[in-house]
């Protein structure tokens, strides 16, 4: 009989007690695990999770909102030139079409300020700060960026600009000399939620400041609603993987599906239409890899710009032309990315590296834009925290991705003697370095990753939510499990395993036939298909009874609703 192994190891969660899951109202039992599994191990904080529809914070209670309010308020005022400084992926890029947006509609003087990735790399720079100073703008407001710039925002304030940073990436041993900084993850900062994306903070900053205004009748009304932002929020929130168990980002992305399925904004619809995704149908799932990807393509290969003008174009016509190149820019994306991934493959496997604890990759013919991709991808393949350098004439700069074992910053900040500039989150960071230093500073990220990992089992794993009965498998659980939406990073769709199934049909499909499709069955039981994106080279070696992990998903065909799985992995029945 043929075997087939899995090189994942499948980690099934403790399961409650049958007794403690019953004290879960309006849920099955299923539906009741899987929150217990996500954190919520009481009633009352899963139906607040699953219920929850406003946001619970106060913008004002993060520390530095009172001081920015006041000071935005009074450029608007004086019809000060206000510049909002934006970062070049899909959260910076929101933010700033959210605070400019927002701002205009309060009468203020605001224009965006998008670094080139090429030309002035990430974060604020103090030549593009210079340079605004000299034209005459008297505000500066930074939106996912700027909380490790503090050489740089002292340079602007001494080019007589005032600086208000808003940021959400992590604080550095400095705050910067900004007039305000709003960043929940300040040690002193007691805002309840620290893990909202730099789209989110923008958002709490325009909301305090229409909060401001509406209780000052002698101000002008704003134009617009502050939920119409919301879609803005969406999409720089999944784009930029914040977690959607917490429940401020939760309710943000929430609220924020239902303005871009309503199809107000122009630019999105333009986006949704080049994606060939279906209008009236966006979940989280397709902001991540159909709208984000495509947003972020501008600021990887040209210029984030591109991306900023669609969001803010004002008729379909201009939206669709937009669209369109930013589809161009997408899969001129892929390709760059798939040949730098294939070459350092091929270096790896040609000088023996594949099992050292750090991946390591430098070239002056990657694209500044994609090495992030190609250190996530590799980092993925290999399971290993990866670095992957685009290297310049006199510095470099990388991207680095990690696995949940290795805090890839707090690695970077055991190095910072060694570096220009960094920051970033524990599995994704970013760095400037000179490159005489390039050497030592692998040698050393090389071994602190190799202390840190000894010992460890580094294989990937799928974690299980309940190993699930095959007579539970029907159309309402699958329905049911929709509750959870949105899903994403830290509130993923749940998994579930079952065991001992007949494959009663097989075949590969897609293009290369790189998918596999299934129809499995269990005794005394309906059959139920299956379908496995990226498992077709299993297919020959499938036996007749597998056990499977999978999500359990509603399929819509031709107007029919059937339940289905989503295989994540599958392999010879135990």
């Amino acid at each position: 009989m043929k075997t087939l192994t899995s090189s994942k190891r499948w980690l099934l969660a403790t399961p409650a007690s049958a007794e403690h899951l019953t004290t879960y109202r309006d849920m099955s039992a299923v539906l009741a695990q899987v929150l217990y599994n996500r954190g919520f191990e009481s009633s009352s904080d899963a139906f607040q999770f699953l219920q929850a529809n406003q946001s619970p914070f106060n913008p004002f209670e993060l520390k530095g909102m009172n001081q920015a309010v006041a000071r935005i308020r009074n450029a608007i005022r004086k019809s000060e030139p206000i510049i909002i400084y934006g970062d070049f992926d899909a959260d910076g890029v929101t933010a700033t079409a959210l605070l400019v947006t927002a701002l205009h509609a309060l009468g203020a003087n605001v224009k965006p300020y998008i670094p080139h990735r090429i030309d002035e790399g990430y974060g604020l720079n103090s030549a593009a700060l210079s340079k605004l100073a000299r034209a005459g703008v008297r505000l500066v407001i930074t939106v996912d960026c700027g909380i490790r710039s503090v050489q740089e925002v002292a340079d602007g304030r001494s080019y007589g600009l005032d600086m208000i940073v808003t940021d959400h990436h992590s604080v550095g041993v400095d705050i910067p000399p900004a007039n305000a900084v709003i960043n929940p993850k300040q040690i002193d900062c007691k805002y309840p939620e620290d893990m909202l994306a730099g789209v989110g903070i923008a958002y709490k900053l325009a909301d305090a400041l229409f909060r401001a205004t509406a209780s000052d009748r002698y101000s002008k009304q704003p134009e617009i609603q502050l939920e119409s932002l919301l879609d803005l929020v969406a999409i720089g929130t999944v784009a930029d993987l914040a977690p959607l168990d917490r429940l401020e980002n939760r309710v943000l992305v929430q609220r924020g599906l239902d303005v871009i399925n309503n199809g107000t904004r122009a630019g999105i619809r333009a986006l949704i239409e080049v994606a060939a995704a279906r209008h009236g149908a966006i979940d989280a799932g397709r902001i991540g890899y159909a709208l984000g990807p495509r947003i972020n393509a501008a600021g990887r290969l040209d210029s984030a710009m591109t991306a900023y003008h669609l969001l803010m174009a004002q008729d379909m016509p201009h939206a669709e032309r937009l669209a369109i190149e930013l589809q161009s820019l997408n899969t001129r994306r892929q390709e760059l990315t798939r040949l730098a991934q294939d070459m350092i493959r091929e270096r790896l496997e040609s000088g023996g590296e594949t099992d050292a604890p750090l991946i390591f990759a430098q070239d002056a013919s990657f694209q500044p834009g994609i090495v992030g991709l190609v250190a996530g991808r590799l980092s993925e393949e290999y399971y290993r925290p990866a670095v992957v350098m685009e290297l310049g004439e006199e510095e470099s700069r990388a991207s680095c991705r990690s696995i949940p074992q290795f805090d890839i910053t707090q690695a970077l900040d055991q190095c910072a003697d060694l570096l220009v500039r960094h920051g970033g989150h524990a599995q994704a960071a970013g760095l400037t370095v000179r490159n005489e230093n390039i050497p030592t500073l692998r040698a050393r990220l090389t071994e602190i990753a190799a202390t840190q990992l000894s010992g460890q089992e580094l294989t990937p794993t799928i974690d299980i939510d309940m190993e699930l009965p095959y007579k539970l498998i029907d159309l309402p659980l699958a329905e049911e499990l929709t509750r959870l939406e949105p899903t994403g990073h830290h509130n993923r769709p749940p998994i579930f395993m079952s065991r001992r199934l007949r494959v009663v049909e097989r075949r590969a499909v897609g293009k290369d036939n790189q998918h596999l499709r299934l129809r499995l069955s269990h005794p005394g039981q309906p059959t139920v298909d299956a379908i496995g994106f990226g498992l077709g080279d299993r297919l020959s070696d499938l036996p007749e009874m597998v056990d499977v992990a999978y999500e359990l998903t509603v399929n819509e065909w031709n107007g029919s609703r059937t339940a289905q799985l989503s295989l994540q992995d599958v392999r010879g029945a135990e």
